[in-house]
């Protein structure tokens, strides 16, 4: 009988018609193990990197009354001035750096965005970009995307997690365009303090050298006081910083972000932008003004109780045995858990199916995280109280 389908001979050959860079990389793997944890009843996860907070109601008023307004149509390409001259005055109060709003802002649907905008436009093909690992798990497919050359700078527990000015020195070969900064750091909760990215900066300079900035956890900082890469000495005009209030605001899915930077690499990041997504959607916008007006208060809140649970997980580690240093930043924590005799992936799928704990192996976030998992604690201490029960039993049974 004639369905009217049509047949398709030779389907599987339609792979060849894929991009062969897109082809190569892997599916996210942190999303493996959000799929997994989806299928599964009675999970504790500790995988995804999202605020348990639900929006402060202020900003979905604000957004309610948006709509009412009837403020449903498109904004500017570089998003609503009212909302750049906002950042703009924050990032001055809060870092002493400053941006013209109506050429150096711009509004991204989500930092994610600006990164990849920031890389399409400032990279060539085989253009080198230095990227500290681990790293979170959109980096390095960006660049590749992007038809850089991603060159990964393994960092490592011993010295904190923190990428060196020896390391930038050692990479640098005469294709190396950028270095790709990421403070504090998912996955590693690793903060970098004024001091090594001055030294730091000087490798930059010294050859002439581009930064992206991924400050989206700049507010989350636990240890000391976070230093802007931009406010940095002859930093300013050659880095592209990223920020936004998905993690600070718990405003994950309202995407809204920004870019910063001299109006050559704004400009260039906006024409890409216009043809490829417009505008951040208007009502993200709305509540990202609201939030920076009013949210302040709401924002310490959080982040004082991301501290208490940072405080928590640090110490429960230690209890169940598994060394982990202690995250200045973020909300993550990532414990060495060679002391099971598994490696990363082993460890989380053998945790998730006989404990049903989910967690993220390290090596998602290259090869640098063998040996560890990533472990959030955005979420509650109940529920965290509940997983290291479970991660102690599984620990005892497995440990040398």
């Amino acid at each position: 009988m004639n369905t009217g389908a049509p047949v398709i001979e030779n389907q599987e050959t339609w792979t060849d018609f894929i991009n062969p860079t897109l082809r190569a990389l892997p599916p996210s793997g942190i999303r493996r193990f959000f799929d997994l944890v989806t299928e599964m009843k009675d999970i504790i996860s500790l995988g995804v990197g999202e605020p348990d907070f639900v929006t402060p109601q202020h900003i979905m008023d604000a957004c309610i009354k948006s709509l009412e307004l009837g403020q449903t149509g498109y904004t500017s390409n570089q998003g609503t001035l009212e909302l750049r001259e906002a950042i703009a005055k924050d990032l001055y109060e809060s870092y002493g750096v400053s941006y013209n709003p109506r050429s150096e802002i711009l509004i991204t649907v989500g930092v994610s965005e600006g990164l990849d905008l920031a890389v399409r436009a400032l990279t060539s093909p085989g253009d080198e970009v230095l990227v500290p690992e681990p790293t979170y798990v959109s980096y390095i497919p960006c660049t590749a995307l992007a038809g850089a050359v991603p060159v990964p700078l393994k960092t490592s527990m011993e010295n904190l997690f923190r990428l060196t000015a020896d390391q930038v020195e050692a990479a640098i070969t005469p294709r190396t365009k950028i270095l790709l900064l990421a403070y504090p750091n998912n996955p590693t909760g690793a903060v970098m303090t004024r001091k090594d990215l001055l030294e730091i900066a000087e490798v930059v300079k010294a050859h002439n050298l581009i930064v992206i900035s991924d400050e989206i956890y700049d507010h989350l900082t636990y240890l000391g006081e976070h230093t802007c890469v931009s406010s940095l000495p002859g930093m300013r005009e050659r880095t592209v910083l990223l920020g936004g209030f998905s993690k600070s605001y718990a405003m994950t899915g309202w995407r809204v972000g920004y870019a910063c930077g001299n109006p050559d690499f704004i400009g260039a990041m906006t024409k890409i932008h216009q043809y490829t997504m417009l505008c951040a959607p208007t009502q993200a916008q709305v509540c990202a003004l609201e939030a920076l007006r009013n949210g302040k208060p709401e924002m310490r809140r959080m982040v004082a109780e991301y501290d208490r649970r940072r405080k928590f997980v640090v110490r429960s580690l230690k209890e169940i045995g598994l060394p982990c240093f202690e995250p200045g930043g973020a909300f993550y924590a990532f414990p060495d858990i060679t002391v099971t005799g598994m490696n990363s992936d082993e460890f989380s799928e053998r945790l998730i199916m006989e404990e049903k704990v989910a967690v993220v192996a390290g090596t998602a976030f290259g090869e640098a995280g063998e040996g560890h998992v990533r472990i959030s604690y955005a979420y509650s201490i109940e529920q965290l109280t509940e997983a290291f029960k479970r991660m102690h039993r599984f620990v005892q049974k497995y440990s040398r």
